[in-house]
């Protein structure tokens, strides 16, 4: 598939730090720069850095150093801004070191940058998600916002917002998204399943296995949340009788949504196998 380059792998789609890569260029000259006259920008839009993983890339870094430069730009009082790596800023000041290795632009060439990745993100080649990871990059790397981001892409800022999202799928949807096997309408079905990773890759089976159309998917989407909220009213004491009455493991995949008073309702009984799904019909019979 030609989107195959889109990066290598999922975690080549989620960008984590920033990719100096794209403002940088080949040859430039790196100086070392007082970690002390280095500020954090206060606009950057990722506001909390996990503990752990800043340890963890501390210990790196005083094994083996920075190996990728942060760039800056220069600010007041002789000082330098972050414009990428606050992350491997931090990580410096908790392994010591007194000196940062750092590119220094100016406002304009950052500028320049800018407008190139605008550019490249209003490409029509683009898919949906290697438009999603263009968008979180130029969020992270000028710390703009998905408002600003939006008037500089003349689109809703829901419609950026909603395109972000699509990096929030489990791995073999955004595999299977990239391989063409569902649709980018498929693709926000199963994201409206979000708190329920099991139900959102049941979903992408029967949209891969069964041809599910996108209104087939939503219409999915509607009648598992349905039967969610209804499983979380309390049950009718005859009800709860008969569900304590059934056995294990049977009792603990059932799912019951009573309709009405009358007693009728329907029944769901999760399984993980065509084997499960026999045993289940088993102890039934």
């Amino acid at each position: 598939m030609s989107k195959q380059a889109l990066g290598k792998g999922f975690d080549g789609l989620i960008p984590i730090g920033f990719d100096v890569g794209s403002v940088v260029d080949k040859g430039e000259q790196i100086r070392d720069i007082a970690i002390e006259m280095i500020v954090a920008n206060p606009d950057q839009p990722r506001k909390s850095f996990d503990e752990k993983s800043l340890e963890e890339l501390s210990h790196s870094i005083k094994q083996h150093g920075v190996i990728q430069p942060i760039v800056v730009s220069k600010h007041k009082d002789n000082t330098y801004r972050i414009v990428a790596g606050e992350r491997r800023w931090r990580a410096s000041q908790l392994a010591g070191l007194k000196k940062l290795p750092a590119i220094v632009r100016d406002h304009k060439e950052l500028e320049e940058i800018e407008i190139a990745l605008v550019e490249n993100i209003q490409r029509v080649d683009l898919s949906p998600l290697e438009t999603a990871v263009s968008i979180v990059k130029l969020r992270d790397q000028f710390s703009l916002s998905a408002s600003e981001i939006a008037k500089k892409l003349g689109k809703a800022e829901t419609t950026v917002s909603n395109i972000i999202r699509l990096l929030q799928l489990p791995k073999q949807a955004v595999e299977a998204m990239q391989e063409n096997r569902i649709t980018e309408g498929h693709a926000r079905a199963i994201l409206a399943l979000k708190t329920d990773e099991e139900a959102q890759l049941d979903l992408l089976n029967n949209i891969v296995v069964q041809g599910l159309s996108v209104r087939d998917a939503e219409k999915y989407v509607h009648e598992h949340k349905s039967i969610t909220s209804s499983n979380k009213n309390s049950y009718s004491k005859e009800t709860k009788s008969i569900i304590n009455g059934l056995k294990n493991p049977l009792k603990d995949t059932v799912s019951i949504r009573e309709k009405s008073k009358k007693g009728t309702g329907v029944i769901t009984i999760a399984y993980k196998s065509s084997d499960e799904l026999k045993q289940y019909l088993k102890s039934i019979n």
